[in-house]
This record gives C-alpha cells, sequence and structure tokens, in this order.
C-alpha cells in the first residue's frame, strides 16, 4: 500500500526497501533486491551511495518512490495507491506518474485519486 503523504519508516534506505521482504521470509540476495527495487522506481542513481542514510532524508518525491520501492520488494500481485501524488510537486508528479505507466506492465495498480486526468 502506498499512501497520500509518503512515510519511509523511520529506518534508513536500505532498511526501508528490506523490512517487508524479510518478513515474508525472503531468501533471496537483499544487496540485489535493494537495488532491483530502487532501480524499478528510478531512485538507485540517486541514493546508492546513501543506502545507510534515513529515508526520512529525502525529499517528498524521493520518498514516494522509495514507498514505491519498498511495496514492489514483496513482489506483490496487486499495488493500492491512495491519492499518491496529492502531496508532491508537479515534477515529481509527472515523475512518479511516468514510474506508474512502466510499473503497470508487471502489477495490477489500483489508485485513488480526485484528479480526473490521472483517472
Amino acid at each position: 500500500m502506498v499512501f497520500q503523504k509518503p512515510n519511509p519508516l523511520p529506518k534508513s534506505i536500505y532498511e526501508n526497501i528490506t523490512f517487508g521482504a524479510r518478513m515474508n521470509g525472503y531468501q533471496g540476495d537483499l544487496n540485489e533486491l535493494v537495488e532491483r527495487s530502487l532501480r524499478q522506481v528510478a531512485l538507485w542513481d540517486e541514493v546508492k551511495d546513501k543506502l545507510k542514510q534515513s529515508g526520512l532524508s529525502l525529499s517528498g518525491g524521493q520518498q514516494q518512490r522509495l514507498c514505491i520501492a519498498r511495496a514492489i520488494a514483496i513482489e506483490p500481485e496487486v499495488i493500492l495507491m491512495d491519492e499518491p501524488f496529492s502531496a508532491l510537486d508537479p515534477i515529481s508528479t509527472l515523475r512518479i506518474e511516468e514510474l506508474l505507466r512502466e510499473l503497470e506492465k508487471q502489477y495490477t495498480i489500483i489508485i485513488v485519486t480526485h484528479n480526473m486526468q490521472q483517472a
């Protein structure tokens, strides 16, 4: 689930990605999982040298992409999103809309929005 306001865990970027996977018994390579998830949300190049940094230190758009990466790291069948763009600036909104167009090829994504253009 991805919420309206970005809500990274008060943990490192790395731990934000691995938390759900570990809770679900993930047995694979966690480093690979982190890189793959962050690449899918176009965040890897921005944070690859900051993985020990708190997820809370990222910008709003980066935090929202981190939350999306955390969601896809557990390889869900469906991703639920509640107004995922409403707390973002126009540039971050556009970037995440483009990201979702790519992710919808791999996942079923259900978005709640009041924006008719996004619907």
